[in-house]
């Protein structure tokens, strides 16, 4: 779990380049709705947002860009994977400690909880992150990626009850993101691959001028 703050934390810096100016939008036809919520003023509405879509198109991204600009208007922003915060829940709940880690996150202005649903909880685990989501129900926002749709979440906590509940206090003022299209990393090993064949072929030729495929776009070698 990492507090971000503008050029101090390690997530910002490993993620700097990550802005709002920098996402691709063409994967998310929701343009003008990230661009708002970039404004961060859901924050002081106290809005959630939800980010969906397979992996690789751009959630964690879209995630980090809204907490980085929220660092920009000086909220306090948390970053942490599902997995990592439960276990933290867990760990705090047996070292007896458990009351102030959950004072803790309903005190954040924006807490950030990403891949929710790569990593199936216990049912302890999904009760504890429900918990975190009560809390900050009306006191918080919250950001959540999934790279599940929401009747797939109950394969995740174990509990339609549970499930249902939790989605309740989530979707009640909440924003939500589509993130459609092919995985940014398929696109960009491909890419790479294409590259490297280029240079293969540049070397074979003895050329070294660049030039753009009319039809893809694409800078290949020739």
């Amino acid at each position: 779990m990492a507090r971000l703050s503008v050029g101090e934390s390690p997530k910002i810096d490993e993620h700097g380049h990550r802005t709002v100016k920098r996402l691709k939008f063409a994967t998310a036809p929701n343009k003008m709705l990230v661009l708002e919520l970039a404004r961060s003023e859901f924050i002081l509405r106290r809005e959630n947002v939800i980010a969906l879509g397979n992996s690789g198109t751009g959630k964690t991204h879209a995630a980090l860009a809204l907490g980085l600009a929220a660092c920009q208007k000086g909220f306090t922003v948390t970053f942490t994977t599902a997995a990592a915060l439960v276990h933290q829940l867990m760990e705090a709940r047996d070292e007896r400690r458990l009351l102030k880690l959950q004072r803790d996150l309903q005190a954040v202005k924006l807490l950030i909880i990403d891949e929710l649903g790569y990593v199936p909880l216990s049912p302890t685990g999904a009760e504890l992150l429900f918990e975190v989501f009560s809390q900050r129900y009306e006191r918080g926002s919250t950001v959540v990626t999934s790279n599940l749709p929401f009747e797939d979440w109950t394969s995740v906590l174990h509990s339609e009850r549970l499930t249902g509940a939790l989605l309740d206090r989530l979707t009640h003022h909440v924003h939500i993101l589509t993130m459609n299209g092919d995985s940014y990393r398929l696109k960009q090993s491909s890419g790479s691959r294409r590259s490297s064949a280029s240079d293969k072929r540049a070397e074979q030729n003895q050329a070294t001028a660049d030039a753009v495929d009319p039809n893809t776009g694409e800078i290949s070698a020739s």
